[in-house]
């Protein structure tokens, strides 16, 4: 008996000898099956943002998950908007104050392109493309391979920090741990949809949030390398619609071909004349207001692994853009990109005609220093100054005589992009803490290639804000067959655990 008390007394010890990174990390071992339950209850629900009904499950759900586990939550609400799920947790004692960002909504999808249906999360041995096959979920007290994927929407952006962080809070709920800093915590419900609400969100209740630190947006993936990143930015992001006209019909393509102007064709030379070959915009002027990098920006860079060879390979290209440049380095200028091509069809339902209108997407990604409206001018300069008279709206019958060359012109709402100085002194302890999460030194990037609404919180707020992701960088976000790695998963567990106790 005595033994058997000294021996209790012993493990209890030892259990109270680890660190709260420990403590995450064998609470998440014992507990994998039961958090891979929860992530798939969650993704179950659509999450839409124009889906009003099932947006506002999420948000319930979110809400009630983050309630047990002893954090004052609330939903802020504004008329035609998806909720702002916020909570708190104080801490007596805590000296400062961490502000943590995710969003439950995701992309639209199209179900026809999916292996399975995007809201039910389905079970793989590893990626489909790569020999994977579907698995049934496990059972209680059986083992979970890390190297397992969940596919559905919003496995891998945004909904796994969710999960992550609901676990990390029960490993230090059930050892009595307490994060060293007070928490708030905000969950967009339209960040997909370019968070058109947030900024009034933010303003409304600004009282909320003016005593936090630093804001954690965990959202995006790690390193190609699979490697653990903190990033101190991200793009920010511009869109606009261009359409060529034609003749007022489609016409014969053989009865008018060589004589009726083409649309898809004067399209083309369009797009053709804004990059050269070796990708640089020659549009003028669209590289003068980028900000310059500071002397660490530049350590950090030259700090970054070289990987660029694996990258090609694994996506199937014999070359990029920039002349060797390297991908970081690239992220790190403003991108114009066509996102999306229409003019008559392909393949079976190509017909013989000329198409009597022709419509580019553009994607213009942008960095510190750029105005969403001004670079936006400056592509549509471009376009007049190739000999086209730009409209709003699709031309009248007058305007169609008047002009031999016409392009309609439509904007969507952009917004800037934002980046923290790499100086700041609290990301010394939040990198030190991902490295103890994961067992490895993490990387520090200026920048990620996505776009985030950070500038909300730099700009509106004045706070500084660092990017913490978890997933995968392989994930196919914002496209069909989206799935998570869940070791990516666990890591997340650990580094939040890592982050909120870090000392």
């Amino acid at each position: 008996m005595r033994r058997a008390t000294i021996l209790l007394l012993t493990l209890a010890a030892i259990a109270s000898a680890q660190t709260p990174v420990e403590t995450a990390r064998t609470y998440r071992q014992a507990h994998e099956v039961e958090i891979l339950q929860q992530f798939a209850e969650l993704l179950r629900i659509p999450n839409v943002a124009r889906d009003t009904v099932n947006i506002q499950r999420n948000a319930d759900y979110v809400a009630a998950e983050f309630a047990k586990r002893g954090v004052k939550t609330q939903l802020l609400s504004s008329y035609g908007a998806p909720p702002l799920v916020f909570g708190e947790l104080n801490v007596p004692g805590a000296t400062r104050t961490l502000g943590i960002y995710a969003h439950y909504d995701g992309q639209p999808v199209d179900p026809s392109q999916w292996l399975q249906s995007p809201w039910e999360p389905t079970l793989w041995t590893a990626r489909h493309d790569e020999g994977g096959h579907a698995i049934e979920f496990p059972e209680p007290g059986e083992k979970v391979d890390p190297e397992w994927r969940l596919y559905a929407r919003s496995a891998g952006d945004d909904k796994a920090p969710i999960v992550a962080l609901l676990a990390a809070l029960d490993a230090f709920n059930q050892k009595g741990i307490k994060p060293t800093a007070n928490l708030k915590f905000l969950f967009d419900g339209e960040e997909e949809a370019g968070s058109p609400h947030l900024g009034a969100y933010l303003t409304t209740h600004r009282d909320k949030f003016a005593d936090v630190d630093v804001w954690l947006f965990c959202d995006g993936p790690v390193h190609q390398s699979r490697k653990p990143q903190l990033l101190f930015g991200a793009r920010g992001d511009a869109h606009m619609d261009v359409t060529i006209y034609g003749a007022n019909r489609p016409l014969h393509s053989g009865h008018y071909g060589n004589w009726a102007p083409v649309p898809a064709m004067e399209l083309a030379q369009l797009l053709a004349s804004m990059k050269d070959q070796n990708g640089k915009v020659i549009i003028e002027e669209f590289y003068d207001s980028v900000a310059p990098l500071g002397d660490e920006e530049r350590a950090a860079l030259a700090k970054m692994p070289n990987y660029e060879d694996e990258l090609k390979t694994e996506l199937g290209l014999a070359w990029t853009e920039g002349q060797g440049e390297t991908l970081p380095e690239r992220l790190l200028l403003p991108a114009l990109t066509v996102r999306g091509l229409s003019s008559g069809h392909t393949g079976a339902l190509a017909t013989n005609i000329i198409p009597n209108t022709a419509t580019a997407a553009l994607d213009v990604r942008l960095v510190k220093g750029n105005d969403p409206e001004k670079m936006l001018d400056l592509v549509e300069r471009h376009i007049r100054q190739r000999g086209f008279h730009v409209v709003p709206e699709d031309p009248d019958e007058e305007t169609r005589q008047q002009h031999p060359k016409i392009a309609k012109v439509t904007r969507s709402r952009g917004y800037p992009a934002a980046r923290t100085e790499m100086s700041l002194p609290i990301a010394k302890d939040i990198a030190a803490a991902m490295t103890e999460a994961a067992g490895e030194e993490v990387l520090l990037v200026p920048t990620m290639g996505g776009s985030l609404p950070l500038y909300l919180f730099t700009d509106l707020l004045g706070k500084p804000v660092l990017l913490l992701p978890i997933a995968n960088h392989d994930n196919n976000q914002h496209a069909e067959n989206e799935s998570l790695r869940l070791a990516n998963l666990w890591y997340g567990v650990d580094a939040f655990a890592a982050v909120m106790a870090m000392e």
